[in-house]
């Protein structure tokens, strides 16, 4: 064998080609879906960049719908690594063709349980050679309808689930049923973070975290809004905030009949200099709060993270509808009267562990278990075909209508006209885009005006 010369590179020197990109699809349905998926994707695929290894390419997609979030929506979730200018709405057609097209790898499903159901079907028709792998899971608290909604997302390679608490529930479900409960995998929120709280002198700032369905009556909702402005009065020198998720007019995860804007503006004796309505990332208004005040929200759960002081109102009773239930042992319920009175709740310390805040440092590992479980996945080249628990031969009442709304038939291919040809030239898109904002805006009156009128003549 001839020697080297000097120009010519040792091929075990030789650099080596880069890997192809772990191709990622988020599909939402909301603005706190959207925030989920997509933190979900980068918390799963933490540490798979960097030298040697695969660069991560995440496409944004948003399902069309009455609750699709708007740009601005989009743009108060968060930092979730995804330019907002690059996420497109989607039917579910056209999710389908763009992952038959697209080659994802992994396909992170943010939606409504009836959603998940469906992309299964619809994805399990394509027949694919090599499908992504699927993982889905809950926004939030599940403290409404369990079964229903897991049995959904059964047939997700990876169904994830916020603490112990719910990993223990969700594989209760599944084996309940006699369906695989393999999927089920304990993780945490994914939009827990921000600095431990710590007081301030001079800062005294009581911020009640509002939801836009819980509580779903006029009565109630005004009496917790006129409760929270009895207390800034009563407290002049306190900054009292009243976070609010949307601006009306736009829809987030559930319907918002009677927005607390509009609330306000018809409260008698107007409000106090000291008290004010608040939009932005729930992470950036909880770097100045003091005391988190909420019937059930989320919020209290990244709160609790943090340490910060929450309270969880028991003024309207503790009720399965009003979700607050979820809160029983955990030391946070308390009404506001006594916050009136200076009570601070303190957490039960067992309830902490078994609910996935991590309170105590252990959130850097909640994720290991799930990103382990996907790696292996995304080894194992060929999956086997999805098997959701319904089919239409062992729901043939309930599945042919939850896969219907999306378009499909009940083997999961697109119904006849589902798969509109794509529209050429910036006008007719244009006019598509006008037609479908107008009906969105129609749909959005009728929810927030017209319905609560109808329902207040139903009661005369």
């Amino acid at each position: 064998m001839p020697p080297r010369t000097s120009h010519e590179a040792d091929p075990a020197e030789a650099p080596a080609a880069p890997r192809p990109a772990l191709r990622i699809a988020v599909l939402a349905d909301s603005d706190t879906r959207w925030k989920w998926g997509a933190l979900t994707a980068r918390r799963l695929t933490a540490g798979t960049g960097g030298s040697g290894a695969r660069p991560v390419e995440v496409s944004g997609l948003l399902l069309r719908g009455r609750a699709t979030p708007t740009p601005r929506q989009l743009a108060e979730v968060g930092e979730v690594g995804i330019d907002a200018e690059r996420v497109r709405e989607v039917t579910a057609v056209e999710f389908l063709h763009a992952v038959r097209d697209e080659g994802f790898d992994l396909v992170v499903l943010a939606l409504v349980g009836g959603g998940v159901q469906a992309m299964l079907h619809g994805l399990a028709a394509l027949n694919l050679a090599r499908r992504p792998a699927i993982v889905t899971g809950y926004v939030g608290v599940v403290y409404e309808k369990l079964t229903d909604g897991l049995l959904l997302r059964h047939g997700a390679d990876v169904v994830l689930a916020n603490s112990r608490h719910d990993a223990e529930r969700f594989r209760a479900v599944y084996e309940g049923v006699g369906a695989d409960a393999s999927a089920v995998t304990e993780a945490a929120l994914p939009f827990l973070g921000g600095a431990p709280y710590r007081p301030e002198e001079g800062r005294d700032t009581v911020v009640f975290a509002a939801q836009p369905s819980v509580p779903a009556s006029r009565a109630d909702r005004t009496y917790l809004l006129r409760r929270l402005v009895e207390h800034a009065r009563l407290h002049p020198r306190r900054e009292v905030l009243l976070k609010l998720r949307s601006k009306p007019g736009e829809h987030t995860t559930h319907i918002e009949e009677l927005p607390y804007q509009r609330l306000a503006q018809r409260l008698p004796g107007g409000l106090p200099p000291n008290f004010r309505l608040v939009y932005g990332h729930m992470g950036e208004v909880l770097d100045r709060t003091d005391l988190l005040v909420t019937v059930s929200s989320t919020a209290a759960l990244e709160s609790l993270h943090r340490r910060i002081p929450t309270a969880i109102l028991t003024d309207l009773g503790v009720r399965e509808p009003l979700g607050n239930h979820h809160f029983v042992g955990s030391g946070l319920l308390t009404s506001w009267d006594r916050l009136d009175g200076g009570f601070r709740p303190r957490p039960d310390g067992q309830w902490l562990a078994g609910q996935g805040v991590a309170a105590d440092g252990s959130y850097g590992t909640a994720y290991d278990s799930a990103r382990a479980k996907v790696t292996a996945l995304l080894g194992e080249g060929q999956l086997p075909p999805l098997a959701p628990y319904y089919t239409p031969a062992t729901a043939p009442g309930y599945l042919p209508g939850i896969l219907a709304r999306h378009h499909l038939a009940p083997d999961g291919m697109p119904l006849p006209g589902a798969a509109a040809p794509r529209e050429s030239g910036r006008v007719r898109g244009a006019v598509r885009e006008t037609v479908r904002n107008a009906a969105r805006g129609a749909y959005r009156h009728g929810v927030q005006r017209v319905a609560p009128v109808i329902r207040r003549m139903g009661d005369l």
